[in-house]
């Protein structure tokens, strides 16, 4: 059951993507490909979200210690600016479409889904702000679109820098 929740939080799955997409790049740093950039996408904009999303709302609620702060620390503050710092220092690019930018928003939405269903069922949400059982269903899922209308901003604004930002030498 540990396991399972686990791997339930948005945070530890936008970390194994960043994780994914930084080995691919250091076999393959100009990598290229419809699927690939998508992938890409979503590890930057999922790992800055968690960084945005703990800052902001969760930060504020939780007074860790010892390992958990240092892998709090990692995984919301570490994780998500050197991820973004890397992006617009190393690119690659130009990679993002708005074709991109669309089907990155699958997994998030897919994510939305199966932790409202599960939660319906188990009444285990990762997130307080996402606790239906706590704060009813409208007030969550209002919550998760907030989140989501910041990742398209986010989004938006990555594309626009993605074709304006020079290519890394190659």
């Amino acid at each position: 059951m540990r396991l399972w929740r686990l791997f339930s939080f948005f945070t530890i799955e936008s970390n194994l993507i960043v994780l994914a997409v930084c080995l691919g790049l250091v076999r393959r740093p100009l990598r290229d490909g419809r699927v690939w950039n998508v992938v890409r996408l979503d590890s930057l904009l999922g790992i800055v979200i968690t960084g945005l999303v703990f800052a902001i709302v969760l930060a504020p609620q939780v007074h860790l210690t010892g390992a958990a702060l240092v892998a709090t620390i990692g995984f919301h503050y570490i994780s998500p600016w050197a991820t973004l710092l890397a992006w617009l220092l190393f690119g690659p690019r130009p990679r993002l479409t708005w074709r991109t930018v669309a089907a990155a928003f699958i997994w998030p939405v897919a994510w939305l889904v199966y932790i409202f269903v599960q939660g319906s069922f188990t009444k285990w949400y990762p997130y307080p702000f996402l606790d239906a059982t706590d704060l009813g269903l409208g007030i969550a899922v209002r919550n998760a679109l907030a989140v989501l209308v910041i990742g398209l901003v986010l989004a938006a604004g990555l594309k626009a820098v993605d074709g304006k930002l020079r290519a890394p030498v190659s």
